[in-house]
């Protein structure tokens, strides 16, 4: 699957947010809210994994 430069752009980003929403985290030394944070991320990173793509017509 081909994918453009901005859909790839959009992936680094979302990357970016998860990288730093955990070192929010970690700076504030709460191990339970890095746990958590990484769950959630999972939870997300699995919904986008399992979507149905889009129809589109040709």
């Amino acid at each position: 699957m081909l994918i453009n430069e901005k859909e790839y752009n959009g992936y680094l980003l979302d990357q970016l947010s998860a990288v730093e929403r955990i070192e929010r985290q970690v700076k504030k030394g709460d191990l339970k809210a890095v746990e958590e944070e990484i769950e959630i991320l999972k939870n997300e990173i699995n919904r986008k994994l399992y979507q149905k793509p889009l129809l589109t017509g040709n």
